[in-house]
């Protein structure tokens, strides 16, 4: 079913966001090319193979364009994540000091 986002996307005018998924001996591979090559006119938003959280957090962004309290809430995750790699760099930086 790699496919099914570029048959959504030529039958609707919305975005439509494909996630391809490693289901195959190729790892997902042939998902991802099948998602990413899509004919001039029909624009699919890919991410990476099994990406889905990074699929719900760019439909997010998308609804965040009309929606001021979406659009801050995904700021503040925006600022925990940053605190949380900052964290993690200071805590790999003390072991290795």
């Amino acid at each position: 079913m790699a496919h099914l986002a570029g048959v959504m996307a030529a039958h609707t005018n919305l975005p439509v966001i494909g996630i391809p998924i490693k289901s195959s001996a190729l790892d997902g591979m042939d998902a991802l090319l099948s998602t990413v090559q899509m004919p001039e006119g029909i624009p699919v938003a890919t991410v990476a193979i099994n990406g889905a959280g990074n699929a719900a957090i760019l439909a997010a962004q998308i609804l965040a364009l009309g929606d001021e309290a979406l659009a801050g809430r995904l700021a503040e995750r925006c600022k925990a994540m940053e605190r949380a790699v900052l964290e993690k760099d200071r805590s790999v930086k003390q072991r290795y000091q």
